[in-house]
C-alpha cells in the first residue's frame, strides 16, 4: 500500500479539496476532485445533476469516474462525501491506495457549510437552524463506512504534519 494513490474521504466541508491540492504538490502528482470531474464529464453542476437526473444517476456516474483512476499511477483524489458509502467504492479505494478519513468536527462543518449551501445540493434547501441536525444524522449514517479508512485524522490532526506523517509512512 504505497502513497502513490491517496483517497481523501469525509463529510462535505471537511477540507478534502483543500488538502488534495496541498498533497498533490508535496508528492508531485495530479490532484483531483471527483465532484469537479463529474461536473466536467456531465457538463452540469452537481446540483443540476441531482435535480435533473436524480441521486441514483449521480452515484452511478461517480462510481464510473472513480474507476477511471485505475489507469493512473500516482494521484490524490478528493472524493465526494457519499462516495465511500457505496461499499464497492470503498473496497476498491482501499485496494488501490491509501484511504484517509478527514474527520472534521461538527462545529467546523456547520460553520463552513452554512456559507456554501447554494453550491451543495444535499443541504441547499436546509435552513441554518436545521443544518446541525442534518449533519449529525449524515455523520451517523456515514461513519460505518468512513471508519473503514486506513487512517482517521480528527480535527486537531488535520494538519500538514499529520498528513505528511501518513504519506511518508507509505513512501515507495
Amino acid at each position: 500500500m504505497a502513497a502513490e494513490r491517496i483517497f481523501l474521504i469525509g463529510m462535505m466541508g471537511s477540507g478534502k479539496s483543500f488538502w488534495t491540492k496541498k498533497i498533490s504538490k508535496w508528492i508531485k502528482s495530479g490532484g483531483y476532485d471527483l465532484d469537479d470531474l463529474i461536473e466536467m464529464n456531465e457538463e452540469k453542476t452537481i446540483a443540476e445533476i441531482f435535480s435533473e437526473d436524480g441521486e441514483e444517476y449521480f452515484r452511478k456516474t461517480e462510481t464510473k469516474l472513480l474507476r477511471w483512476f485505475k489507469e493512473k499511477k500516482k494521484y490524490v483524489l478528493a472524493t465526494g462525501g457519499g462516495t465511500p458509502c457505496n461499499q464497492a467504492n470503498l473496497d476498491w479505494m482501499k485496494k488501490e491506495g491509501v484511504v484517509i478519513w478527514l474527520d472534521e468536527s461538527i462545529e467546523i462543518l456547520v460553520s463552513r457549510l452554512s456559507k456554501e449551501k447554494a453550491t451543495r445540493p444535499l443541504i441547499a434547501s436546509i435552513s441554518d437552524h436545521e443544518l446541525l441536525g442534518f449533519l449529525q444524522n449524515k455523520i451517523l449514517e456515514r461513519t460505518p463506512f468512513y471508519q473503514q479508512a486506513h487512517y482517521r485524522l480528527s480535527s486537531e490532526q488535520i494538519t500538514e504534519a499529520g498528513l505528511k506523517k501518513i504519506i511518508q509512512k507509505h513512501a515507495s
